[in-house]
């Protein structure tokens, strides 16, 4: 038996093999330096009863059916004529250094290598890869990722589902005997089930609690199936979609599957997850202590397809005026795009709208001090179109396939189509100074093909080259493509398509999961909400939109008075703010009461937080129950204050020290007891500011 370790600050993953495929046989908290190994192996060998096989089949980090294994296989492969093919692997050798761990394996007979390269990344995550390389061509219908085992201990699942403007919902299944299958295949990694999964011990919460995390990092069809065996023994594999890889070849390999362990909750996990986001996945135009990010300003729900420079010059004014920094010209400025049903893929200046092209709006855009953005949909193409009608052999799929938001998709397996986007959108960039394209996927893919993602990634990659001061969001209907593969090539992202700050408030809690404030765009929406029919305050729709990358996508021309003073003040907060809030860690709160949604946010050095705690329903019972905060020193003393005391409601009155005024208490009474807010209608997001004190500051009277 042979075995090996990797290690981050908060997990130990064990990899043992006595001559098969190496099998994980530890994930889980950091074991001491000096864990005897082989003594670990053995002490978690089962024994055998009547009914099984005399042999009990290994749980490898490839699991095949060919060596008696009785649950998913790990593997599932053809020769190139449709032969099933039932691999026999044996160990070969192994390369271990600081950056992690590479295993090779090889069935001699087929003429089969498989090798899994095991990472250790120093944001905490482990990265896991599997790869297959074939002497004569064969078809792979399944290959994981490196198969990991799931703690006896792990009682629920939570994975993610969705819909448009309605993502990131956290589902919570019992891990039970038998397969939970999620599996994607709509050709984006998917509002439905983006490629998350959670699992959790008994009394997991936010701040408390044992979780295992895994992310498969990869922007097209994925599966993931979570399997109990009858012999009590679990498994987790995430890989692409089945059929994803549609052509015979002689290589093959997974995505990274991301993985971490957290023994402080659900929180340890979203922290690690934020951090590994903003500091290792996404790579900046320029580090975030150089260029802070920008107030956006999104002009869809304003004009939507009108576009016309006057309009759109008093639209800026006002942005500007209120505080935003950049200002994005969305969908309509190209081809003759007047409604959804025509253009996509004619990326060139509608000289109806735009009689002298697009630089008469930048500058003015540039002369109020703003950045220009601009909307783009380059990986679909409209039929009413004259890329369609030059070209109706790039689309992908057949022609007579159902259409989706009237339009088609291009096939970014060809490089000719790739060639022709990259020249089309490097010009654009070149002719205009534009710093940042909303980069949009609107429709599902007719069939799931990996090689669809493999051209997107070169395709951006070759722009990022060529442009790299270029910043990209990834929109896909909102939050339809949202996972480390897409966010390696682009710095943010489209939460979701919704801007009511109810719907929001929920999402955004959900999706900090994964997601730091960084990279999460989170607008300022009209008064009657477009996609719910809603109409809310405006302190709402600001201070929510403030918890993540603040930006407007209004006509502001249509605000009061007693709006834009609220909605500028709020603007002016998150700009004084956004220093330290960009590396914050977003904790989501335990809160006792099912009404109230909380969530922290607290500075890297520990010396500030803020907390927002939204009323998204109405109490059961009559009084504001306290709401625990987390993270704190508990030997330090905090001074704590209410932001928006103006929007507390004419039912709110009594003693409560926050209304009043800052409240002085420790780490511990803050963690322990908590903080009473005052009353709150439904659709109040009370915001409390607070800071620690240094020994020498005066105490409050």
């Amino acid at each position: 038996m042979t075995c090996w370790r990797l290690d981050t600050a908060t997990q130990t993953l064990v990899v043992a093999t006595d001559g098969g495929v190496p099998a994980a046989v530890y994930w889980g908290a950091r074991l001491p330096e000096d864990e005897d190994l082989h003594a670990l192996r053995a002490a978690a060998e089962p024994c055998l009863t009547g009914g099984m096989l005399d042999v009990l089949p290994p749980l490898s980090l490839t699991p095949t059916p060919g060596g008696s294994w009785q649950g998913q296989p790990g593997l599932v492969l053809r020769q190139a004529d449709g032969t099933v093919l039932t691999p026999r692997f044996r160990f070969e050798l192994a390369e271990q250094d600081a950056r992690g761990l590479v295993l090779v394996s090889r069935d001699a007979t087929a003429g089969l290598t498989l090798r899994h390269t095991l990472t250790v990344h120093p944001t905490g995550f482990l990265g896991l890869r599997s790869a297959l390389v074939a002497e004569s061509p064969v078809r792979v219908d399944w290959l994981a990722a490196p198969v990991l085992p799931v703690a006896a201990e792990v009682s629920d699942i939570l994975d993610v589902a969705g819909r448009w403007i309605g993502e990131f919902q956290i589902e919570r299944t019992p891990f039970v005997t038998g397969q939970r299958v999620r599996e994607s295949r709509t050709g984006r990694s998917g509002q439905e089930h983006p490629p998350y999964a959670l699992f959790t011990a008994p009394g997991c919460r936010n701040t408390a609690g044992e979780a295992w995390a895994l992310h498969y990092a990869w922007s097209g069809g994925h599966r993931m199936i979570a399997e109990g065996l009858q012999d009590g023994r679990r498994q987790v594999q995430f890989g692409h979609a089945g059929g994803a890889e549609t052509e015979p070849g002689l290589a093959f390999e997974s995505a990274e599957l991301l993985v971490t362990y957290s023994g402080e909750g659900l929180n340890g996990i979203a922290t690690r997850f934020q951090h590994d986001v903003r500091t290792r996945i996404v790579t900046w135009p320029e580090p975030l202590d150089r260029r802070p990010r920008p107030v956006h300003y999104n002009c869809w729900e304003a004009v939507y397809f009108r576009h016309d420079l006057d309009s759109l010059t008093a639209i800026a004014e006002r942005a500007a005026a209120l505080g935003a920094e950049r200002f994005v010209l969305d969908d309509g400025w190209f081809g003759r795009r007047d409604d959804d049903t025509s253009s996509l893929g004619d990326w060139i200046v509608d000289r109806r709208k735009w009689p002298d092209g697009l630089m008469p709006l930048i500058r003015v855009v540039e002369a109020l001090g703003m950045r220009f953005g601009l909307w783009v949909e380059p990986e679909m193409v409209s039929e009413d179109s004259d890329l369609f009608r030059a070209h109706p052999d790039w689309v992908l799929g057949p022609l007579d396939q159902t259409r989706g938001r009237n339009q088609l998709v291009l096939d970014l397996a060809r490089a000719d189509v790739r060639d022709h986007l990259f020249l089309r959108l490097s010009a654009l960039l070149a002719e205009h100074p534009i710093d940042y394209l909303k980069w949009d996927h609107n429709r599902l893919l007719p069939v799931v093909d990996a090689a669809q993602t493999r051209g997107i990634y070169e395709l951006l990659a070759r722009l990022r080259a060529a442009h790299p001061g270029v910043e990209i969001e990834s929109c896909a209907s909102g939050g339809g493509r949202i996972d480390a593969g897409i966010l390696a090539l682009t710095q943010r992202v489209w939460l979701s398509d919704s801007n009511d700050a109810l719907e929001r408030l929920r999402i955004q809690h959900d999706a900090a999961l994964f997601l730091p404030m960084a990279v999460t765009g989170s607008h300022v929406g009209p008064r009657h909400c477009h996609t719910s029919g809603r109409v809310l305050d405006m302190s709402l729709r600001a201070r929510t939109a403030a918890q993540r990358h603040m930006g407007f996508e209004m006509d502001l021309r249509e605000l009061t008075d007693t709006e834009a003073a609220c909605l500028g003040a709020v603007t002016a907060w998150w700009k004084a703010n956004r220093d330290w809030l960009v590396t914050a860690d977003i904790l989501r709160l335990d809160a006792s009461d099912p009404a109230v949604l909380a969530e922290q946010q607290l500075a890297q050095d520990g010396a500030r937080f803020v907390v927002w705690s939204a009323q998204v329903a109405t109490s059961r019972q009559s009084l504001p129950l306290p709401l625990r905060l987390t993270r704190l020193d508990p030997r330090a003393r905090y001074r704590v204050r209410l932001t928006n005391p103006g929007d507390c409601p004419p039912q709110a009155r009594g003693p409560n020290a926050l209304r009043a005024g800052a409240v002085e208490l420790s780490g511990a009474a803050l963690m322990q007891q908590g903080l009473s807010l005052p009353v709150a209608w439904p659709g109040t997001l009370y915001m409390l500011e607070g800071e620690r004190l240094d020994p020498a500051a005066p105490r409050l009277p």
